[in-house]
């Protein structure tokens, strides 16, 4: 069994906190990092503060493997990610060679002026590498083990696809659904003895409510195929020990 790779994820933007854009980055992270054995744990939401963006930073990439950013690498002011990454880093953000040189060719051949506002999304922290953009072509970046990327879903998804190949991934983790047509009420406590017999899985309680009826599904997960297996058999036993719902 390898080593449990561990991601975290940093969701920049007062727009979000606000509730004017609706975030539809974390639920596709939180599915390609499950599909190659990255384990994503925790994620962040954070206001268009440099403070507050720096701190969440640090925390993270010390306790994580890999650490996603989406926002704040626009062109307008209060896109100030790279800038507060680079702060993070302690090293300073300027103009990347490659990035500007690239951008001022790509409007130069569309006609349009390469305006102050548009050669800010040039600006990286030194030492960063490219994450590359095929949407609109303004480079995400990585340094260290922080990937910057664009808060708009298409874009966000585009470089995504693009850092996925770079990452050290680990064993997936499987799972298996029981369904169980009795509320958390009913299964709590040998739930939770079957939990501690297993220790090395995971098993979800999910209640739900159609029809008129409350019903649970429980989910059991596990990186051995083996332990998976046997508590999958005890969570059944258990429910079909229960007896039909009356």
């Amino acid at each position: 069994m390898t080593d449990i790779i561990t991601a975290a994820m940093i969701v920049i933007g007062d727009e979000i906190l606000s509730g004017r854009t609706k975030d539809r980055n974390i639920g596709h992270l939180a599915d390609v990092m499950t599909a190659i054995g990255i384990d994503l744990k925790e994620v962040r939401i954070v206001p268009d503060e440099e403070d507050e963006i720096v701190a969440a930073v640090n925390a993270l990439r010390a306790r994580h493997a890999y650490v996603f950013t989406t926002g704040g690498i626009g062109p307008t002011h209060d896109d100030i990610t790279a800038d507060s990454v680079a702060k993070a880093f302690g090293v300073p953000c300027e103009y990347d060679a490659r990035a500007y040189a690239m951008m001022e060719a790509h409007y130069a051949a569309r006609d349009m002026e390469f305006t102050e506002a548009r050669k800010r999304m040039a600006r990286m922290p030194v030492g960063a590498e490219h994450i590359d953009n095929p949407v609109s072509l303004a480079p995400g970046f990585r340094i260290g083990n922080v990937h910057v990327m664009a808060g708009v879903p298409a874009i966000f998804q585009a470089m995504l696809d693009n850092v996925v190949p770079t990452l050290r991934t680990g064993v997936k983790l499987l799972s298996r659904t029981v369904h169980c047509p009795f509320g958390e009420g009913v299964i709590g406590g040998p739930l939770a003895d079957i939990q501690k017999a297993f220790p090395d899985t995971i098993i979800g309680s999910y209640p739900k409510y159609q029809d008129g009826t409350f019903w649970t599904e429980l989910v059991v997960r596990s990186r051995s195929p083996e332990s998976l297996a046997a508590a999958t058999a005890a969570v059944q036993a258990m429910v079909d020990g229960l007896g039909p719902r009356s």
